[in-house]
């Protein structure tokens, strides 16, 4: 399951209340199906303040994790949870699979969370109007669509 019903209702309200802004997050689980949702903070408008030349794009059109959140999960992972699901919005585009989004998610090609659904919404106007999701495909060596359906 890539997504629970009460966590797809959580990113849905945080993406529609940080419109115009792109949101991030992730979620986690452990065997025997403990879950863990962790909404991340967007610094992407911070970067770019600080450096525009690096960080061109503000958090309309990009997301950066905040470094503390980054802790936070790899400290769950280090306690045996694993990345179940990354997600972020786009904000009045559609929910595709971006070049950046493959870039930041396979630097150099190799996929860091292999195993990880990537989900992404489509939000306009403050309002989630579609979402799909992705996973690396080994043989395509390519992040690919999966089914999915909004609980």
């Amino acid at each position: 399951m890539i997504v629970t019903a009460e966590e797809f209702a959580r990113i849905r309200r945080q993406a529609e209340a940080e419109y115009p802004h792109e949101c991030c997050g992730v979620i986690l689980v452990k065997a025997g199906g403990e879950r863990r949702f962790h909404l991340c903070r967007n610094i992407q408008n911070e970067k770019h303040a600080e450096d525009p030349v690096h960080f061109p794009r503000d958090a309309r059109t990009a997301y950066y994790i905040d470094p503390q959140d980054v802790m936070k999960f790899m400290r769950l992972e280090s306690e045996g949870f694993r990345v179940l699901t990354f997600y972020h919005s786009h904000i009045d585009a559609g929910a595709y699979f971006s070049e950046t989004d493959r870039r930041q998610a396979a630097p150099g090609g190799v996929p860091l969370y292999p195993d990880a659904t990537y989900l992404v919404l489509s939000v306009v106007d403050r309002k989630v109007v579609d979402a799909g999701a992705f996973s690396w495909d080994p043989a395509r060596q390519d992040f690919l669509p999966v089914p999915f359906e909004a609980p």
